[in-house]
């Protein structure tokens, strides 16, 4: 047995961990750590895909849907874009209590088998004769089922790092799963090239083409990942300090294991915490969806310039987060995970703070009966159909503006390009701040018992604001304007950081509040 450790604070973002670079009271053989670091960065991977496996398609279904289903209207595509959402949030706590008592390769699998043949279905919606548009529902439905692996993922690596380890680890797997939101869309305009015949493959009525050819390879990818999991994932668990754990879902025990320090889990933190996420998630998710309409009806932008810009800002904000991962376990050590959860929500504010309407310069008004793609009264799935708008069609007398039917429009100054940039930048810094420290000081504040199920409830919570957080915005800003709408979510901001305020001490490491290791 040798003592070993590694200063993840200071490794580069998902680069190698040398054992041996820093002197912790460990005892852990080289075997193990290299089998350890291996597994967890197996979980990297599964991550990734994940976030592929939603974003991938994200640009096509509308189109596809159009194609197979001439009875779906914008209302169904609400439910197609939600039920990602709401799969997840159903299959979050089941894996995660599944992991609890069992070896985590099992829900691992199972989840991403889930998702290979929620996968392989959307290729075949268009063949059935009628409902093409259920099965689509029901595809999109099973693949956010087999994405709620997410909380065991999560759990895993909480329970396989030590306290220092964490926040390193934590930022790794966010930065994946930013890179996957960012890279899907890419794989997406890859296979437009494809085009919508494509090829036919007659023996199995395949049609591959810019539409299934994306879910097909994530199909493909899925397999890859189950026999990576089969073949490299092993079963770890350590304490705050780094120390083997007697590990429930292994079935060999290890004479050096020890045992799991007993004491109560402080649920007024876990409870704060988890509605944190939520409020974070739900800022976030209806700032993604504002984009579109927001910039149609200020600029007076087109259905392709708004698709375009927009889609430029949001890669824009998706390559700002990783660089926020990055620079995170620095400063995390620095200054501490609270801290930067605090900052991050400040930030936050005054990102939708500069974002509020003002001066005496107006929107241009949008005098024509036209319903364009503000967000509608009824349902946020028209929020999201300029995204898929074919190029080819003719826009010359496309009516641009802000629509008299929002009473608003004739009121309510232009919001400056200049501000929504700025307030673009600002969100895109607190965001990822905020999401990374939430998720960090929710596992340390669970310490070394299992997590599975508490970080099944934590995604879950994260998966509601994603469907609550659009629907919110939709109301709202078509109703009342940009001004109510910016002004209730900066009243947000600051409940929320009164609440991390009130619960600021009580965020602190399990082992920290039962005296076992120093803060």
């Amino acid at each position: 047995m040798a003592s070993l450790g590694v200063d993840s604070e200071q490794e580069p973002l998902l680069g190698d961990t040398t054992p041996g670079s820093r002197e912790w009271d460990i005892i852990e053989t080289e075997e193990h750590f290299k089998s350890r670091w291996r597994s967890i960065r197996i979980l990297y991977l599964t991550m990734f895909l994940s976030s592929v496996g939603f974003s991938i398609v994200i640009m096509s279904i509308w189109p596809y849907l159009q194609k197979i289903d001439q009875t779906a209207d914008a209302s169904f595509l609400g439910w197609i874009i939600a039920s990602f959402s709401l799969g997840q949030m159903v299959a979050s706590p089941i894996f995660g209590l599944w992991s609890n008592y069992r070896p985590r390769k099992e829900p691992l699998i199972v989840s991403i088998f889930i998702s290979v043949a929620a996968n392989c279905l959307y290729a075949y919606v268009h063949v059935p004769a009628s409902h093409n548009k259920y099965y689509m529902l029901a595809a999109r439905g099973l693949v956010g089922f087999g994405a709620g692996n997410v909380a065991v993922i999560r759990s895993y690596i909480a329970g396989a790092t030590s306290l220092q380890e964490r926040t390193s680890s934590m930022a790794n797997t966010s930065a994946c799963q930013a890179l996957g939101f960012i890279l899907g869309p890419v794989f997406q305009t890859c296979f437009a090239l494809i085009g919508e015949k494509g090829v036919m493959w007659d023996v199995i009525k395949l049609q591959i083409n810019m539409y299934t050819a994306p879910v097909l390879l994530g199909a493909f990818l899925g397999i890859l990942n189950i026999i990576l999991i089969l073949t490299v994932l092993r079963e770890h668990r350590v304490d705050d300090s780094g120390r083997q754990c007697k590990n429930i879902n292994f079935e060999e025990a290890s004479t050096d294991e020890v045992q799991v320090p007993q004491g109560n889990i402080d649920q007024v933190a876990v409870v704060a915490t988890n509605v944190l996420f939520f409020v974070i998630l739900f800022i976030f998710a209806l700032f993604e969806t504002i984009v579109t309409p927001l910039t149609m009806d200020m600029y007076a932008w087109t259905r392709e310039q708004a698709v375009l810009y927009g889609g430029i800002i949001l890669a824009a904000l998706g390559v700002e987060a990783v660089i926020i991962f990055m620079g995170i376990k620095l400063l995390s050590k620095k200054i501490g995970e609270r801290a930067l959860l605090l900052g991050g929500l400040i930030i936050i504010w005054v990102g939708f703070f500069v974002l509020l309407p003002w001066g005496n310069q107006f929107p241009k008004i949008q005098w024509k009966d036209l319903h364009n793609n503000s967000i509608p009264n009824t349902t946020f799935g028209e929020v999201i159909i300029t995204l898929w708008k074919s190029p080819r069609e003719d826009h010359s007398e496309e009516p641009t503006g802000c629509p008299v039917e929002q009473a608003w429009c004739l009121y309510t100054p232009m919001i400056h390009l200049a501000q929504f940039l700025i307030s673009a930048v600002l969100v895109g810094i607190g965001y990822p701040s905020c999401s990374v420290m939430s998720y960090t000081l929710y596992s340390k504040i669970l310490g070394p018992n299992p997590q599975g199920v508490y970080m099944g409830w934590l995604t879950a919570s994260g998966s509601a604001a994603r469907i609550l957080g659009p629907v919110f915005i939709s109301q709202v800003y078509t109703a009342w304007g940009p001004r109510w709408a910016f002004s209730l979510v900066c009243g947000m901001v600051v409940l929320t950081i009164t609440l991390l305020g009130v619960v600021y001490r009580r965020l602190i490491a399990f082992s920290v509040r039962h005296g076992r290791i120093q803060e």
